[in-house]
């Protein structure tokens, strides 16, 4: 599975501002609801529930929160660069600069590949690098999509 299977160019945002966790989560799934036209309160319930589980901030100034979800039928995802990083809970403490949400289909099969792969992505150094020094969200998305 490659990144461009769930993320296309249009949902990679760059310089976002977000004062909070809870205001990018909700902006995030206003912006994915309207994409996937699913009321965005459903995606925002199904990501909260998830961060209360364990934050997704993985480290690194990265977090791909993420959920499961009935109305979804293929993984769907949006990256974006925040303009100044916040606070996420993440897991090595340090704050996030770096989103990426990931909205998984609630059947059968593989339920882990795009998640995986997303992680997998950025967690590497030099794609991270290319997607900070990014002058706007095209070159992110050819960052992301490397390789």
């Amino acid at each position: 599975m490659n990144i461009s299977d769930f993320i296309v160019a249009a949902d990679v945002l760059a310089d976002v501002t977000a004062s909070d966790k809870q205001k990018l989560l909700s902006d995030l799934a206003h912006k994915a609801g309207s994409a996937l036209h699913v009321p965005p309160e459903i995606i925002l319930t199904e990501l909260s529930k998830r961060e209360e589980l364990g934050s997704t901030g993985m480290g690194g100034g990265v977090a791909i929160p993420h959920a499961r979800l009935q109305q979804v039928e293929k993984p769907f995802g949006m990256l974006v660069r925040l303009k100044k990083p916040i606070d996420f809970d993440a897991v090595d403490g340090k704050p996030v600069d770096t989103v990426c949400l990931l909205l998984l289909p609630d059947a059968n099969g593989d339920r882990v590949g795009a998640l995986a792969c997303v992680a997998r992505k950025l967690r590497d150094p030099a794609t991270m690098t290319n997607v900070r020094r990014a002058r706007d969200s095209t070159q992110i998305y050819r960052a992301l999509t490397a390789g």
